[in-house]
């Protein structure tokens, strides 16, 4: 099972809220839409992993989480665990992978989207506002990983608009 942290990342502008959004081209998977995000390493920090997935896809940092997280880590002489609110937690009920994720709204600092390495997997990083990720999500919901529009749906239903 994988374990993720995904950003959903707005700016504000004249028109509105806009969300980026990237292309993930990975070897034996057709290229698609997506958040920025991924997998959390080993005792990482959920927050950590966030904003080191964002900066390795994007070239962008986090400057700020959106929504109250009333982050708390808590630890023992044996452990230390961290809690926290995301925006919300997905889990995966069938699909091509079993993961879990946590998704954050975020602000990032202004920037150019750069490419890292050549190595890099996302590329193609776009602004869309919420009414055209409403369409795209309703004309070209193959374009999308398998992923990317339950949580864009979701998104779109508990924001304002």
């Amino acid at each position: 099972m994988f374990v993720n942290a995904r950003a959903i990342i707005e700016r504000q502008t004249e028109q509105g809220v806009e969300v980026l959004l990237q292309i993930r081209d990975k070897p034996n998977e057709p290229q698609a839409w997506e958040l920025p995000g991924g997998r959390i390493e080993e005792y990482e920090s959920i927050i950590k992993a966030l904003t080191r997935e964002v900066y390795e896809e994007t070239g962008l940092n986090v400057i700020a989480i959106k929504d109250d997280i009333r982050r708390h880590v808590l630890s023992t002489s044996d452990a230390s665990i961290e809690g926290l609110t995301p925006f919300f937690v997905y889990q995966t009920l069938e699909g091509p992978v079993d993961s879990i994720g946590f998704i954050f709204r975020c602000e990032v600092e202004t920037g150019n989207l750069t490419h890292l390495t050549d190595k890099q997997e996302a590329y193609g990083h776009q602004w869309f506002s919420k009414e055209d990720l409403a369409l795209k999500l309703k004309e070209q919901k193959d374009s999308f990983d398998f992923l990317t529009p339950g949580l864009l749906t979701y998104y779109l239903e508990n924001t304002p608009t």
